[in-house]
């Protein structure tokens, strides 16, 4: 376990549970991007733009960001658990999350040796093992954020599809709201967990019977 006056070994440490060598399987699910793409709500730079920053400010990005907040911040983690569950509009984005954050429990209890139960979303497991790490709420929020985008970007960049360059430039143009979000997250209450991206939740929804599929969500 890391050192708790050692902040910069736990931002290493915070970096390495989100980067995408970390066995959580984020490549797999793509949060029902795959399904805007295949009918063309996303087709290039600009309407990924569009797309990644509604689900970042008003959709999952930001209510995930909470639930992240709240879990390191000591917040009943059983309960954060069912929010996370009430959230998810339907069966995919639950196993999106559910899945990545058995990974993610599994291979942190192991590392550090704790025994937080398997069955947990990813936000509240991530704001759960972040209670070990001298890092502020605001800096593993963020962080989470950060890699929730990176992610969709990358699969962006495969399927849309987008070089790489103007997909890391839509992600760079993003820093700003992810830092805010981040901030945001710190202080928000439960009661400010919202959500209003229905064209994102619905293409989640529809992606479950897509016909040709190229992720889990």
């Amino acid at each position: 376990m890391t050192s708790p006056d050692d902040p910069a070994r736990d931002l290493l440490t915070l970096s390495q549970w989100l980067s995408p060598a970390f066995p959580v399987g984020g490549y797999a699910f793509s949060h029902g991007l795959d399904h805007a793409v295949s009918v063309g709500d996303v087709s290039d730079a600009a309407s990924f733009a569009a797309w990644l920053g509604a689900v970042l400010r008003h959709g999952a990005g930001r209510s995930d960001a909470i639930l992240v907040a709240h879990a390191q911040s000591g917040g009943d983690l059983e309960a954060l658990n069912d929010l996370a569950a009430a959230l998810t509009p339907c069966v995919e984005r639950w196993t999106e999350t559910l899945a990545q954050g058995r990974a993610f429990v599994r291979t942190t209890n192991a590392l550090l040796g704790t025994d937080l139960p398997l069955d947990c979303a990813f936000p509240v497991a991530v704001g759960a093992q972040a209670r070990a790490l001298s890092l502020s709420t605001s800096t593993v929020a963020s962080f989470f954020l950060q890699a929730f985008a990176s992610n969709l970007t990358s699969i962006a960049t495969r399927i849309v599809p987008l070089g790489q360059t103007e997909a890391q430039a839509v992600l760079a143009g993003l820093a700003n709201d992810i830092a805010t979000l981040g901030d945001l997250a710190a202080e928000a209450r439960l009661d400010d967990l919202t959500s209003g991206v229905p064209g994102a939740d619905l293409a989640a929804m529809l992606h479950e019977t897509q016909e040709v599929r190229l992720f889990q969500s």
